[in-house]
């Protein structure tokens, strides 16, 4: 079986384009979208060190009807909050901008949701697809500073990546 994990510590092209390789592999022709997320969700796990929560924020209607929300979708890591609205927190402010949100210290950022009180820093990159975001890549990790603007081109790539296949 195929280890889907680096055999050592890369930069981070090298780490990224390992991490876009196996993806891409474990979601080639896989039309359920759910299953493409866990196991995305798994290798984000595997491949980057230092996080205390990595996966997806899917969208959709929100509870009792009205607009789009951000809905937990598979990931790793501690309990997580279920909805989150556009515009709220660090998921929902990358939802409602369509923009990759790199947030250095998130007690720091103005509205944020403390689902895990250890997370210190987080990336949040959306997934559009035909320029509407359908989902979230959510990266959160006990260190201050975790991510880096190399961090958020490699996930950026991943969220093209998956946009059509989740």
């Amino acid at each position: 079986m195929y280890d889907f994990k680096p055999a050592e510590p890369l930069a981070a092209d090298a780490l990224y384009r390992e991490l876009l390789a196996a993806a891409g592999a474990l979601t080639d022709g896989e039309p359920d979208g759910v299953a493409n997320m866990a196991n995305v969700a798994a290798l984000l796990w595997e491949f980057l060190p230092d996080l205390n929560w990595a996966g997806f924020y899917r969208v959709a209607p929100a509870k009792g009807g009205g607009a789009e929300e951000l809905v937990l979708g598979p990931f790793t890591g501690r309990p997580a909050c279920i909805r989150i609205p556009f515009g709220s927190g660090v998921c929902g402010a990358a939802a409602q901008a369509r923009a990759t949100q790199l947030v250095e210290d998130v007690h720091a950022f103005p509205g944020h949701i403390a689902c895990d009180a250890a997370s210190a820093s987080e990336l949040v990159v959306p997934v559009l697809r035909d320029g509407r975001v359908i989902a979230v890549i959510d990266l959160d990790s006990p260190a201050p500073a975790r991510f880096t603007r190399a961090d958020a081109a490699g996930i950026e790539a991943l969220a093209a990546l998956l946009a059509d296949r989740i």
